[in-house]
């Protein structure tokens, strides 16, 4: 069965972004090639990736023009399938890449589908609102946090409003930047 990995960048202080909604934090830290490289080889585990609406205004302004010689994982991101979760948009063009299906109905049961079917494994980037969706439904199987080296005192909590969630450690890196990948797994498994 196919896994459903959660992937954040986060602050120190546990925000997935500061108070202006922003994400910039994360570019004292993005050039550090071997967290890129680690991704990439990452990449090939992965068949569709899972944006909410607001995620995917924010990757389609940058990544479908992105090439390897800025962004090494580019060419890779923008040849996997993306599935973009709104209830308001119609289509999801991805640049002259193939664009994303888009899917309005019931996130929780599309992705309890997309878990049932044959294929690699499926991210979800961002989208923190679906992301707490999932994790009220118990529907992610795997955490992958990379830790910022920054505070930010306030912004937005990765883990608003989700309850009590126990995680177990699998994997953890460190970077020459100060940047840390933490991977967990919750204690007792997925729902799937």
């Amino acid at each position: 069965m196919r896994k459903l990995i959660f992937q954040q960048w986060l602050s120190l202080d546990g925000y997935a972004a500061d108070a202006d909604n922003s994400v910039t934090f994360i570019e004292s830290t993005t050039l550090n090639k071997y967290s890129d490289l680690d991704q990439l080889a990452w990449l090939d585990s992965i068949d569709t990736i899972l944006l909410g609406a607001n995620t995917y205004r924010l990757f389609v302004d940058f990544w479908p023009t992105a090439t390897t010689n800025d962004e090494v994982i580019a060419d890779k991101l923008n040849s996997i399938p993306k599935i973009v979760f709104s209830a308001t948009m119609q289509q999801a063009p991805w640049g002259n890449w193939p664009p994303a299906t888009v899917i309005e109905g019931n996130a929780v049961e599309a992705v309890h589908k997309l878990k049932q079917q044959p294929g690699k494994n499926l991210v979800l980037w961002g989208s923190i609102s679906l992301a707490q969706d999932f994790m009220k439904a118990n529907l992610i199987d795997e955490y992958h946090f990379r830790i910022v080296p920054v505070a930010l005192g306030k912004g937005r909590p990765m883990f608003e409003s989700t309850g009590l969630l126990n995680f177990e450690l699998f994997h953890s890196r460190q970077y020459e930047s100060g940047l840390m990948l933490l991977q967990y797994r919750q204690r007792g498994g997925s729902n799937s």
